[in-house]
């Protein structure tokens, strides 16, 4: 039996594959795999140790969540976007994550809200860009945890996944005082998150996503052009 085909002795091809994306995953989101940066899986299974079958499923996961793209003969790399494709990632986040927001609320419990208080909380107390960025990441999805729609929750994840390279980049260039404004928009939110309010909650989320569109695409000099 070739390396190829041996059994993982760390568990099988489909829990290492699992693993190994939840790896992938974490360096593309905290932006230590940049958009450009080509996953070879040669070079992926020697890394992590393991075949190259765990990885080329893992990869497959991967671009399932938007966090990687395949070329026939070429490869896997992490998305290049350009302005227009952020733009219209951004107006789909607009119509989409306020249906998913509606959609929670009703389900959501005191714990899912003492959750959104003590993110929160860090939030206001955090000066490091990446983490500020996982903290909101992680902000909105637990306003989303209580969605019954996995079809909806996994298309809201995706555009997130998508853009969260070009919001780090963003986030640098930036104003500090923006964080202000984040706060403030993220206490609208909570606010209506605890008086279960779906059409305030609807509002203030899409003026919170369309704000930060028109900041982000106003620094062309982030993106890549299409090609």
């Amino acid at each position: 039996m070739t390396p190829e085909h041996a059994r993982d002795p760390r568990g099988s091809d489909s829990v290492r594959s699992q693993h190994i994306a939840g790896i992938l995953r974490e360096e593309i989101l905290a932006g230590e795999l940049t958009p450009g940066t080509w996953l070879r899986q040669d070079e992926l299974a020697e890394r992590l140790g393991t075949s190259r079958i765990p990885v080329r499923e893992a990869l497959r996961i991967l671009e399932s969540e938007g966090l990687t793209e395949s070329f026939p003969n070429r490869g896997s790399r992490v998305p290049v976007l350009s302005l227009e494709d952020v733009n219209t990632y951004y107006r789909m986040r607009e119509r989409l994550e306020p249906l998913t927001l509606a959609e929670s609320l009703p389900h959501l419990t005191d714990h899912h809200l003492a959750r959104l208080e003590h993110i929160q909380d860090e939030i206001e107390n955090q000066s490091d860009v990446n983490r500020f960025l996982l903290l909101d990441r992680d902000f909105h999805m637990a306003t989303y945890a209580g969605c019954p729609s996995d079809h909806l929750l996994a298309m809201t994840e995706r555009l997130w996944n998508s853009t969260q390279h070009y919001r780090r980049a963003f986030m640098v260039l930036t104003d500090p005082d923006r964080a202000t404004i984040v706060n403030a928009e993220h206490r609208l939110i909570l606010d209506a998150v605890r008086r279960r309010d779906a059409e305030d909650g609807e509002r203030y989320l899409t003026g919170h996503i369309r704000r930060t569109r028109v900041e982000l695409t106003a620094h062309p000099e982030l993106f890549a052009e299409k090609r």
